[in-house]
């Protein structure tokens, strides 16, 4: 008996021993060991090497290179592709019109070709492929003003070759930047900056739909295209009005759950589609609303060649393009790296590395090809980048086994402030909703990263420059992308931090979640960081509107000239949004901890580590 009970006791001792061993040994595992912690700080030290962010960016995604192809078999890149289409090409359209119809230098053909050459160099080279690249608003503002100041000299140089020589110089300052491991300043741009830029973004949007309405209305009010014009307008509340019941529906508890994500993948399209059709039913067609200008196929406009000779530009425009170019960079470098930070944001469960520099790389590269071609020069684009992502995430079921330290309740993973699709936040009224139970929840649990969903839309791009398509493009009324622009710039501002906070401040507060973080901050606080932001915003905002002083020359002198817009300048004032945080928000009257709620990271800290970290 006694040596059964030794034996016991020794099977049992051994048994305990291997558990604590098994602990310990899962304890060092998880824990980061000294020699991880030395590795970390060692590629932290190698990225201030030059070259090393590219170098790093490309060893990191190499891996994962074939698996962005192979992961594209899923069915989300389906909608994912005809969603981001036509917020993409669209959108970047009508941008242009306002370019097209000015310079005379640019085209449909022009804006379909850079949104394909964007669409190709970083989905099959970049190290972000969830990035969407197009032409955005600032690059035909830019491109404008640029052609608004030489066009007022009394000799002044070819349009396309002084802009050859913009892009060009800005593409040497890009590469010269990812050499040197300048995107490592991104740790800077927390929410704040993202925030107020969204913000930006979102009533550019919503005030660009009231520009194309406002551009159809004839000045003689007696004129045959005032019925044009009213009947754009219905278009353009049909368009915004059929998107939006298409996404309550889907966000409802109405219908079996497959019917509600199919709203939610195509109701926008569904709606453009009906809403274009609607203009050619009934007596909606002899009112004759204006639609979209096209070319001739794969032709550019004016007739011209497809190679711009910029290098025959003369020697002193050459310099004067220079800073130009300096604004350009400024420019893209926050507007293209904030529009991947936030396709990369902290509510999407991504699981594949980033790479900054190699793709603000591979930015320069695609801004020469638009200079040389005389195409406007893709970036990174807001709110597109974020909403292809969001379109790709597969929702499941949360984990029951997780549980939280006060309730016991599961621990759902919430989004951001800043996300897209502000409806996959669950909170706990609305699990109560759903009659008490987390069985019918479903969160994000991961998301398609792959390549063929950026490619697919700019092959489609690609497509669209054919006769036939073309001629369907010119089908398109111009009030349904008025209504397009109210509906994406809408959605935007509905999800914006600015927004959440504010609507923080006026909600009646016993129906405000209790675990709302922003409880924990004293309202004047949260008053006093709007202020701060929708001071940035204003300045933006004014500045891209009002009209300011240039300079032009007269026999040889520099004279002020007021009818020149100073919507050249609004980079920087963006570009300002990052010392703004930096220095000066530290020093108002915030807690560290009130400062952590308002404000964080873009993005996780594994997306971070491209660029060394966060602030």
């Amino acid at each position: 008996m006694a040596e059964k009970d030794q034996g016991k006791a020794h099977v049992t001792n051994v048994s305990m021993n291997d558990s604590t061993r098994l602990q310990a040994v899962e304890e060092h595992r998880r824990s980061p060991s000294s020699m991880e912690n030395n590795m970390r700080r060692h590629r932290r030290r190698r990225r201030h090497w030059p070259g090393s962010g590219m170098w790093l960016d490309l060893r990191a995604r190499a891996p994962w290179y074939w698996s962005d192809w192979k992961d594209a078999w899923n069915y989300r890149v389906i909608p994912a592709t005809a969603l981001i289409f036509f917020a993409n090409v669209l959108p970047g359209i009508a941008f242009s019109l306002d370019l097209i119809e000015t310079t005379q230098e640019y085209g449909v053909s022009e804006v379909l070709l850079s949104s394909f050459m964007a669409a190709f160099v970083f989905s099959v080279f970049g190290a972000q492929p969830l990035t969407i690249a197009g032409v955005t608003g600032p690059i035909t503002v830019f491109n404008k003003t640029i052609h608004d100041i030489i066009t007022r000299e009394d000799n002044p140089p070819n349009y396309l070759h002084f802009i050859g020589w913009v892009y060009l110089w800005a593409a040497i300052i890009h590469w010269i930047t990812a050499f040197l491991n300048f995107c490592n300043f991104l740790k800077y741009v927390t929410l704040f900056s993202c925030d107020t830029f969204g913000f930006y973004v979102s009533w550019v949007y919503l005030q660009y739909g009231i520009q194309v309405l406002t551009r159809q209305m004839p000045s003689d009010p007696g004129s045959d295209s005032e019925q044009g014009a009213l009947v754009a307008i219905v278009l353009a509340l049909l368009m915004v009005g059929s998107s939006f019941v298409f996404r309550f529906a889907a966000d409802s508890p109405l219908f079996h759950r497959h019917v509600r994500r199919f709203l939610a993948d195509y109701g926008m399209p569904i709606s453009l589609v009906a809403a274009s059709g609607m203009a050619y039913w009934g007596r909606f067609n002899f009112a004759n609303p204006t639609t979209l200008p096209t070319g001739k196929a794969f032709l550019p406009a004016a007739d011209r060649e497809w190679l711009v000779r910029f290098w025959q530009l003369e020697g002193k425009w050459v310099g004067i393009a220079l800073p130009f170019g300096i604004i350009l960079w400024i420019l893209f470098f926050f507007d293209h790296n904030v529009s991947s930070l936030m396709a990369q944001g902290s509510e999407f469960p991504l699981r594949k590395p980033p790479g900054f520099h190699w793709d603000f790389f591979l930015l320069g590269i695609t801004t020469f090809i638009a200079g040389l071609l005389g195409l406007p020069a893709p970036n990174g684009l807001i709110p597109q980048a974020p909403i292809h992502t969001n379109s790709l995430v597969i929702m499941g079921r949360p984990l029951k086994d997780v549980k939280d330290e006060e309730g016991g309740t599961p621990i759902i993973r919430s989004a951001t402030l800043t996300e897209i699709d502000a409806s996959s936040e669950p909170t706990t009224q609305a699990l109560q909703q759903n009659h008490g139970s987390y069985d019918r929840l479903e969160v994000p649990v991961s998301v398609v990263e792959q390549r063929v969903s950026n490619l697919a839309q700019g092959s489609l791009c690609l497509v669209l420059l054919t006769g036939p398509f073309l001629h369907l493009l010119n089908l398109i009324p111009r009030g349904v992308l008025a209504g397009l622009f109210w509906y994406m710039g809408a959605e935007a501002l509905f999800a914006n931090g600015i927004t959440h906070k504010f609507k923080y401040l006026i909600q009646d507060k016993h129906l405000t979640p209790r675990k709302e973080p922003l409880a924990r901050v004293r309202k004047s606080r949260i008053w006093l960081f709007i202020t701060v932001q929708l001071i940035g915003f204003g300045g933006t905002f004014a500045i891209t509107q009002t009209i300011g002083k240039a300079y032009r020359s007269v026999q040889g002198c520099f004279v002020a000239d007021n009818s020149v817009k100073a919507a050249i300048g609004f980079p920087v004032i963006i570009m300002l949004l990052i010392p703004l945080r930096i220095w000066l928000i530290p020093k108002l009257p915030f807690t560290s901890e009130e400062l952590a709620i308002l404000d964080g990271p873009t993005a996780s800290p594994f997306t971070m580590e491209s660029v060394g970290g966060s602030l």
